[in-house]
């Protein structure tokens, strides 16, 4: 079992979940707000990790998280927090569940809607201490556990971001064993969301050394193990190390994200079609490799290195061939975007946090011809 400090205390290995009683104790949260999804109730994890819990704590659960978290949701847990008289938030899920529980911690100790405090109308600063949060992930994709940020859609509409050092859970539950038979596909799709960030990290002009060093690890072991997870879904070890990438690649957030992330927080705010994130940064990311290419330095060689590929190999058309060789869609038409959407998307995406740590800035034309390649 390993107990790493970097971001927060995070508990690391196969059963690691079963040490939850204690980490509620640890942080004196006797009536913790679950907040987790409909899937993992009807699967039985829920049951599985309040045996794990004894009788001192008294836990509620909230399970409405909806696939892209909205700030609705938030305000139905904030609800059922404030009525159980609940003292602290356990996370468990993917990173919608992990993003929801940490809008709840917040709202449950800030004033005020939402929205003032989303990264970009200066809400970072205004964001102190939130409840005591826990997170446990299910899926080894976002590394929404050990990151200080939640994507939210507002009710306006709008897919926000809130940031702060204290939206980082306290602590984190990292158990590989959870992820063991969770579907192919979105095996796939989740670890190319941690294959996503750690290239789009690594190739932010941003300068931190140290975190790059993170991402180029993080990426390695993700391409080393992701196609042993698609194939196999009972592989302990697969697991292991593609939980482990995942974590690494939101480590490696400090030095921002960019154009693929600008694009698919956006799409992934639509309505209709409900759009999952990962999938979606695996699509688009081949146009925007293209589009950054003249402007990384050697980095393409360097990411190409860790991911085990000859130095000649296309970047962009690797990942495409990635993609379809893990049953991803080839583009987002096949996903369901319609291309009346791509104006707006486009106008949103310039403006989106992740575009100032792009290293090539984009405007709203770049980012028409980049959504219109990634269409088909």
């Amino acid at each position: 079992m390993a107990n790493l400090t970097f971001m927060n205390n995070t508990i690391f290995d196969h059963g690691a979940s079963n040490q939850l009683g204690q980490v509620l104790a640890m942080h004196g949260i006797r009536r913790p707000l679950l907040c987790t999804d409909k899937g993992l109730v009807n699967l039985g994890m829920v049951t599985d990790l309040v045996a794990h819990l004894g009788n001192d704590a008294a836990l509620t659960i909230f399970d409405g998280t909806p696939e892209n978290p909205t700030q609705m949701a938030v305000e139905e847990a904030v609800a059922k927090y404030q009525e159980a008289g609940c003292d602290g938030v356990v996370a468990l899920g993917g990173g919608s569940s992990m993003d929801l529980a940490k809008a709840v911690a917040l709202a449950v100790t800030h004033e005020g809607d939402l929205l003032q405090y989303t990264a970009g109308l200066g809400g970072a600063g205004k964001i102190g201490t939130v409840a005591p949060l826990i997170a446990i992930p299910t899926t080894s994709g976002t590394g929404s556990e050990v990151s200080s940020g939640a994507v939210i859609i507002m009710n306006n509409g709008e897919k926000l971001i809130l940031a702060s050092r204290n939206l980082v859970p306290m602590t984190s539950i990292c158990d590989p064993s959870l992820t063991l038979g969770l579907p192919p596909l979105l095996t796939a799709a989740t670890g190319m969301d941690a294959v996503a960030h750690c290239v789009e990290t690594f190739i932010s002009p941003v300068i931190n050394p140290p975190a790059e060093g993170i991402a180029i690890e993080g990426l390695r072991r993700a391409m080393a193990y992701i196609e042993r997870a698609v194939a196999d879904g009972t592989d302990r070890e697969a697991r292991w190390e593609m939980m482990m990438a995942a974590m690494m690649g939101a480590m490696s957030f400090q030095k921002g994200l960019g154009a693929v992330h600008a694009i698919s927080h956006p799409l992934g705010g639509m309505q209709e079609p409900r759009l999952h994130h990962g999938t979606l940064n695996a699509v688009v990311m081949p146009a925007v490799l293209r589009f950054n290419a003249n402007h990384v330095g050697d980095k393409y060689r360097r990411l190409k290195e860790a991911m085990g590929l000859d130095e000649g190999v296309d970047l962009p058309s690797f990942i495409s061939e990635f993609n379809s060789k893990l049953g991803l869609p080839a583009n987002l038409q096949e996903m369901g975007v319609p291309a009346s959407v791509v104006p707006a998307m486009s106008a949103a995406a310039e403006v989106d946090h992740c575009n100032a740590t792009n290293p090539r800035l984009a405007s709203k034309a770049d980012y028409e011809v980049l959504i219109n390649e990634a269409m088909g």
